[in-house]
């Protein structure tokens, strides 16, 4: 019979071939590179994020009916920089980026966002065994990486100066989180902000007192990253209130008191609203009518027209966000 001693040193060496066999052991070969053409050929190794992406405002951005209008269906030609881009990359971080001439329909897709200038696409594991060979790439968390496009409304730099910025909480950590909070599962592509009314609703708060005869209103920036609201000087958001009988019946028409919104530049008669972070904006209701008890309540546009000028209809055209009341 073998010796114990004998026994341990074949069980070691057996061990130390297996491991030196694992350490030197041949990568998978390189993969046949694709060529993409399509966010749609992403779809089958990628259907979650290619999923989420779908339905994003990304995806829509050249086929929003709101963005046609606006743009005067891309008339205004320079919104097809941002709305159907070249790659980021390929101009470079920080830098505008240029318009592409085919596939616009599929706005900001995957290639504009993760493809490399040399063909293999930006992501968060080296892989050369895969069609798209992607490459980790740090620069995607970042805020430059955001800005050529967000900050043309200067929604970065407005970033730049809050408490978000000092603490190195960027874009994608409140617009991708990951999904179900858990690194391993990857960032959600759905990219969650200002047509999300969750999102708007933790932005801000509302409040509202008595002080003497007026009611004042408050609205504090408190999770937004940025302005509220930011981006596209289309949103905007609206104080109102009504007065509402101590009986329960249905209260009487809203009247407009106060809009956050920053102005087209030939909107020259109108001046920058917006909330920054961390601020509080106060709002004054002096009118005789609101001394009994009142609804106060904060609606987002994603228009900043109303139908009839004169006389607003927050609750069909716009989303509700906060509503308080105020006894007398």
């Amino acid at each position: 019979m073998l010796s114990t001693r004998i026994v341990l040193g074949i069980v070691v060496l057996g061990a130390t071939v297996l491991g030196l066999s694992l350490v030197f052991q041949r990568p998978p070969p390189p993969a046949e590179a694709s060529v993409f053409t399509s966010s749609n050929q992403c779809q089958a190794c990628h259907a979650t994020v290619h999923a989420e992406w779908a339905d994003s405002q990304h995806a829509q951005s050249w086929i929003n009916p709101a963005v046609r209008a606006l743009s005067n269906d891309f008339a205004n030609t320079d919104c097809i920089d941002c709305h159907a881009p070249r790659p980021v990359l390929e101009t470079g971080l920080a830098n505008r980026v240029l318009p592409r001439e085919s596939r616009r329909s599929e706005g900001v897709d995957c290639i504009a966002c993760h493809q490399l200038p040399d063909g293999r696409m930006a992501g968060t594991l080296d892989r050369a065994d895969v069609a798209c060979r992607p490459v980790a790439t740090r620069d995607l968390a970042r805020v430059e990486y955001c800005a050529p496009c967000h900050d043309q409304h200067k929604t970065v730099t407005q970033w730049r100066e809050t408490e978000y910025a000092r603490n190195g909480i960027g874009c994608v950590d409140c617009h991708m989180p990951f999904r179900n909070g858990d690194p391993n599962q990857g960032r959600d592509h759905a990219m969650h902000g200002g047509h999300s009314i969750d999102v708007v609703r933790k932005a801000v708060t509302l409040g509202a007192d008595r002080v003497g005869d007026k009611v004042l209103a408050r609205v504090e920036n408190v999770g937004a990253g940025h302005h509220f609201p930011t981006d596209e000087r289309s949103r905007a958001a609206d104080v109102f209130w009504r007065t509402l009988p101590k009986d329960g019946s249905a209260g009487g028409p809203w009247r407009w008191a106060y809009r956050f919104r920053s102005p087209y530049r030939h909107e020259v008669e109108l001046v920058d609203t917006l909330l920054p972070a961390h601020q509080t904006r106060e709002v004054e209701i002096a009118d005789p009518d609101a001394r009994g008890r009142i609804e106060v309540a904060l609606f987002y546009k994603l228009s900043p027209y109303w139908k009839d000028p004169a006389n607003p209809d927050p609750e069909g055209e716009a989303r509700l966000v906060h509503r308080v009341v105020v006894e007398p």
